[in-house]
């Protein structure tokens, strides 16, 4: 039995959620007596024998730039005949936009069981049982794979990166590789300091703004805090703010590690999809406002008065 990652990328460079599915991948072949190795599909400018550091001992690398744009068809049958090659038994895959297209069909073409948003490592006492979040993430399902091979999707966010000592060995691992079904015409790529998707930090507003004019503050704030900025849907709805900033259900589903929620009632569609942040912050003027039951922190005041205040002490710490 060995374990396979696959290795996420975009623009040239591993995306953050890599670094912990190699962590997640390293720590299970340990579980499991046997090794790890990373898969890359593409081309991306970063230090491929360092991954090493992760705890996988060998990079398998598909060379070849049609597969730097994601077609989910094309990713499944490429990773299918990348695990037939390497005789990989866990496939795990970050479960991201990428692991939610990809994941899916990998698991039909090599009749594999699959478990989706997992949050820990397999108890594999009696069997192989895997933790996942179920009922947007108000509750925990344990999975059990009986299947030959297993696929597991993990979490963003919800496994903890170790960078160690080690150097990887980068084998080019030839495939076939179809043509791409989706061509692209266009790219038109939301411009911002950090990714939502990728963020440690997230500053959201919700309509207790008022308006797009007062955004400024929310912008102040996640500069300081080297931020990604969102929204609730409200905002979005009404054009206040992009719809790629939409943050909840129905929108994008983030896991930082602080999301500080301005303005916003905390309406369980939105909890649904910032419920596994680590550490909530809440400012509101209503104390009665849902999302209180949810922070780990909580400001009651108006936040036209707390986030300029909150946004000059943090500039006076780091001496900004």
């Amino acid at each position: 039995m060995s374990v396979l990652i696959l290795i996420d990328h975009a623009d040239g460079h591993i995306k953050k959620s890599s670094f912990e599915a190699l962590t997640y991948g390293a720590d299970l072949a340990k579980q499991l007596g046997t090794t790890a190795a990373g898969l890359l599909l593409g081309t991306v400018n970063d230090d491929l024998p360092a991954l090493g550091k992760y705890g996988i001992t060998t990079v398998q690398h598909v060379n070849n730039e049609s597969l730097n744009n994601l077609d989910a068809q094309v990713y499944a049958k490429t990773i299918a005949e990348a695990v037939t090659a390497t005789g990989a038994d866990v496939i795990v895959i970050s479960h991201n936009q990428t692991g939610k297209a990809v994941a899916p069909r990998l698991s039909a073409r090599l009749k594999a069981g699959l478990v989706a948003g997992a949050i820990a490592l397999p108890d594999t006492s009696n069997g192989f049982v895997v933790k996942k979040t179920v009922f947007s993430g108000k509750a925990f399902a344990n999975i059990g794979i009986t299947s030959a091979v297993k696929i597991i999707s993990l979490n963003p966010n919800s496994y903890k990166t170790v960078a160690g000592e080690g150097t990887a060995e980068v084998k080019e691992l030839a495939v076939t590789v179809d043509a791409p079904k989706v061509k692209i015409t266009n790219v038109n790529k939301v411009k911002g300091e950090v990714p939502l998707t990728e963020a440690e930090v997230v500053v959201s507003g919700g309509r207790g703004l008022k308006g797009p004019e007062n955004w400024g503050m929310i912008e102040d704030l996640a500069h300081v805090l080297h931020a990604a900025t969102a929204c609730s849907r409200p905002v979005a709805d009404t054009h206040w703010r992009p719809h790629h900033e939409h943050v909840g259900q129905t929108g994008i589903q983030i896991a930082p590690n602080l999301y500080i929620a301005i303005g916003i009632s905390g309406a369980i569609q939105h909890l649904a999809g910032v419920n596994r942040s680590k550490t909530i912050v809440v400012i509101n003027k209503d104390a009665e406002a849902p999302f209180f039951k949810a922070a780990d922190y909580g400001i009651v005041g108006d936040a036209f008065e707390v986030v300029p205040k909150l946004t000059e002490e943090i500039k006076k710490l780091k001496g900004v």
